[in-house]
């Protein structure tokens, strides 16, 4: 397992490479270029910039999260195939410094969704939190309004420039199927995979966070089964999962433990974090220690050491702990402590193996 932890860019993170560097056994940065909208070619002249900082610090820059897809490829539209052909431009360009994974989704106008950036918990600390009953009562715009509102660090998966035709977004998706989207994730699949094959790049897709439809929006990635018919949608080891404890994790039913052991020859990056379950369907992001939610991270870690899982790992999510003020979710003490816990089963396990 290889460690490395999100970082959202010079200027744009409260966490400095430095630190990152501290963390017992974090290799590398988990980034992207988040000033880049949708659909856009990346300049080679700033994706040389992240490198050089990176390896400034002695981190590498293997996995990117994300190269975001456009709505209107999720969409099917005709003019899918120009932001396609710069996803495969993109692509090409990420190969050449080195990139080896690329984090993506395929959730239709919002990526993850929650109704509170800092609930507080019993022991003072904050996290993301999801309010059932908010999400079936609240208009979407104001929603986007709140969570735009908190910071001034960019917030990936609901940038302004897109959520600003959110009316107009939720008129498009009005005809669009569950069958519909899968047919535009095959469509766009069979026109990136060749390409990432011949870069030696692979391909992981996000879980929907949370796994289940919101809104009306249609949603796919949510369980194992749909795992199952993803990797057949182009049944290539390029093509290939972000499997998220936390995203999965939200939905009681899914056990990633066992999701771990069934695809693990096609993770290309793991995103391992906890969350606690209400009976209401509610649900908060805690720390990685098991005993504290609802996801038995203890499993999980336990199944990536089974089947000898060699892929980038990364800490999710964490609390808002010790006063630290930073974007939501990504600060560096909580997400610090859950990296020790990880490594902590991994190497009881190691040593075992030893043994």
């Amino acid at each position: 397992m290889r460690m490395a932890f999100r970082w959202f860019g010079e200027g744009n993170d409260t966490v400095s490479l430095k630190h990152i560097g501290q963390i017992p056994g974090v290799e590398g940065i988990v980034w992207s270029l988040h000033d880049v909208p949708a659909g856009e070619e990346w300049p080679t002249e700033k994706i040389l910039e992240v490198k050089q900082q990176a390896e400034t610090h002695g981190l590498n820059i293997d996995v990117v999260e994300s190269v975001n897809v456009h709505e209107d490829i999720k969409l099917g539209l005709p003019s899918r195939d120009i932001y396609i052909d710069n996803y495969k431009k993109t692509i090409e360009k990420l190969a050449q410094v080195g990139v080896k994974v690329i984090c993506y989704n395929f959730m239709p106008v919002f990526d993850w969704l929650r109704t509170d950036l800092y609930k507080e918990s019993e022991d003072g600390s904050t996290a993301l939190f999801y309010e059932a009953s908010k999400i079936e009562n609240i208009d979407p715009m104001d929603l986007v309004e709140k969570i735009n509102e908190n910071s001034e660090l960019t917030m990936p998966g609901w940038e302004p420039e897109r959520l600003a035709h959110l009316s107009k977004l939720f008129q498009l998706y009005k005809d669009v199927t569950t069958e519909d989207l899968w047919n535009n994730l095959k469509y766009f699949l069979e026109e990136i995979i060749p390409v990432a094959e011949k870069y030696d790049i692979k391909m992981g897709i996000h879980p929907d966070d949370p796994p289940y439809p919101i809104f009306g929006l249609p949603r796919i990635i949510i369980n194992k089964e749909n795992i199952q018919r993803f990797l057949k949608l182009v049944d290539n080891p390029y093509n290939g999962l972000t499997l998220c404890s936390g995203s999965l994790g939200a939905n009681p039913n899914n056990n990633v433990g066992d999701m771990v052991r069934e695809f693990g020859d096609r993770i290309a990056f793991a995103h391992i974090r906890n969350v606690r379950i209400f009976e209401n369907g509610d649900f908060i992001e805690t720390s990685h220690r098991t005993k504290d939610g609802s996801v038995d991270i203890y499993d999980i870690v336990k199944a990536y050491h089974e089947i000898g899982f060699t892929g980038y790992a990364r800490p999710d999510h964490g609390r808002h702990i010790w006063g630290e003020e930073c974007r939501p979710g990504y600060g560096l003490y909580d997400r610090a402590l859950g990296i020790m816990y990880l490594w902590g089963i991994w190497d009881t396990h190691e040593r075992q193996k030893q043994n």
